[in-house]
């Protein structure tokens, strides 16, 4: 069973999945216009109440992180959701969206946005099938091609 436990991203297990995770995307990224652009997590804005950032443990050691930060009182951003390939297929990636959306509600979020990129072909169904449904650009990551939000409670712009 995995263990979800706070960190922070300047912590060595959880810098080494961060490298682990852009070295990753990096590689994979579509050919285009752009490179991938890494850009290291501000530990600040994943400590609370400013956000939470969380490493998943198994047996073995650390093989997964992701992070919340919040945007403003009332809306958290899910950033850097990664596992190691022996974590993929259980069902731990799924467990710790669900982590990671509790904490920001104990936060405060009531809606929760995240960006991702169509070649995310795995994250974007766990993403969906886990509520999250398309809205318009909220930043201007260029490593994003795919914008979501969930919300907890009512949502006061649905859609139809």
């Amino acid at each position: 069973m995995p263990v979800y436990r706070p960190a922070s991203p300047a912590d060595d297990d959880a810098h080494e999945l961060l490298v682990e995770y852009f070295r990753m995307r990096s590689d994979t990224f579509p050919a285009g216009p752009g490179a991938y652009r890494t850009v290291f997590p501000d530990p600040a804005q994943f400590a609370p109440p400013a956000g939470v950032f969380m490493v998943v443990d198994d047996d073995l050691g650390p093989v997964g992180c992701g992070g919340i930060r919040m945007l403003a009182p009332d809306r958290a951003e899910v950033k850097h959701l990664y596992l190691r390939d022996r974590a993929r297929g259980r069902g731990w990636g799924r467990e710790l969206l669900a982590e990671l959306e509790a904490r920001a509600v104990g936060l405060g979020a009531r809606e929760i946005v995240l960006d991702t990129n169509a070649s995310l072909e795995a994250a974007q169904g766990l993403y969906r099938s886990s509520g999250y449904a398309e809205v318009e650009p909220y930043n201007d990551n260029p490593n994003a091609d795919l914008w979501l939000r969930k919300f907890f409670g009512e949502d006061p712009d649905p859609v139809l």
